[in-house]
């Protein structure tokens, strides 16, 4: 998790996809520009560290174990992700993540790409989100 105070206060983008690569470990090895324009860090300040550093407190921890129990048994998955930026604000993807294989069928890696997500599915999710997190902070 990142040590950036999060601000209540969406930035909003539209059109560029993120792209971003990590190892099986979800350590980054690369991401592409609009990843570090959207995210406000450089490539430098990512490459190397967990994906988690971008991590929104707000997203419940339910989410990202079904992602990785889906990934690491070879299948994609697809959702919505609210994002943490570094200045603190946040902002919402409609994130893809596909496992990479290799010829012998084992996963080196994992592929990321993030979109602007539609009004609409912010809002549905926001309030499931919220209800999971309250949840998960009970147990």
């Amino acid at each position: 998790m990142s040590n950036i105070t999060p601000i209540d206060q969406e930035f909003v983008y539209d059109g560029s996809v993120l792209i971003s690569q990590t190892d099986v470990n979800g350590v980054i090895t690369y991401v592409n520009q609009e990843f570090c324009k959207i995210s406000g860090y450089s490539v430098d300040e990512l490459v190397g560290k967990g994906h988690e550093i971008i991590r929104h407190p707000d997203m419940p921890k339910t989410v990202f174990k079904k992602m990785w129990e889906r990934i690491q048994s070879g299948q994609s998955w697809s959702g919505l992700i609210k994002n943490l930026r570094k200045d603190g604000l946040y902002y919402w993807v409609e994130c893809e993540v596909l496992p990479i294989i290799d010829q012998k069928g084992f996963i080196t890696g994992y592929i990321t790409a993030q979109k602007p997500s539609p009004r609409k599915n912010i809002s549905e999710n926001e309030q499931s989100y919220k209800k999971l997190l309250e949840k998960e902070q009970r147990l």
